[in-house]
């Protein structure tokens, strides 16, 4: 056998094992996608057909209602009739970036819905959620909305109250720690005056004697 043909052989095992395993997860993911787009779908041609939602905005209360099933606060997102009227819903030209952070994208609409955020746990008030939509023609490139529960980078990047409560903790330590170099220093003070006062006494004292 040739030894220097081993590692050619090596290379193209791995590679038709890299494609095989890239096929397969392909082939896994591709039926939760289809899935996920046709529910979008369902969704969208509900707010349209029987709420008479304008297609841009229903479609973004179906992508705000698939993202918001995703957090940790809420089940689903309800969207009554009154979320596609006028008073809760719009579409705005824009010709300018989705806003000013990392969704500088240039939009030529920004379209807004209104919905109402129903908890996991079933209990307690629905909240009212917001959803802000980015399109391009009918695409669209950008998304947000007032989400409670902000990402895990955005609690990583700004300092927690409990650090933030940590640091002030500290610096009450460094100011009960000043304050007790200055009572030590006043109770030395005060010790030495009392110590000075009986000494003269004392002295007083034997002399009348």
């Amino acid at each position: 056998m040739d030894c220097t043909n081993v590692p050619r052989r090596l290379l193209r095992l791995v590679g038709r094992l890299a494609t095989l395993a890239a096929s397969l997860s392909l082939a896994c993911t591709a039926p939760a996608f289809a899935d996920q787009l046709e529910q979008h779908n369902d969704l969208v041609n509900r707010f349209v057909n029987e709420m008479h939602a304008d297609p841009l905005v229903a479609d973004c209360a179906a992508h705000g209602n698939f993202v918001a099933s995703t957090s940790t606060a809420f089940d689903h997102v309800e969207f009554p009739p009154s979320s596609f009227d006028s008073a809760h819903a719009a579409i705005t030209p824009w010709n300018d970036s989705f806003d000013e952070g990392k969704q500088r994208v240039k939009v030529d609409n920004i379209v807004t819905v209104e919905g109402l955020g129903i908890r996991q746990s079933g209990g307690g008030d629905a909240a009212d959620l917001k959803f802000r939509c980015g399109y391009v023609g009918a695409q669209m490139l950008a998304f947000s909305w007032n989400d409670p529960v902000p990402p895990a980078r955005a609690r990583n990047s700004e300092p927690s109250p409990s650090r933030a409560a940590s640091g002030k903790h500290h610096g009450a330590k460094g100011k009960h720690a000043a304050s007790g170099k200055g009572a030590k220093k006043s109770s030395a003070k005060s010790s030495k005056s009392t110590s000075g006062k009986s000494s003269s006494k004392n002295a007083s004292a034997k002399k009348k004697h």
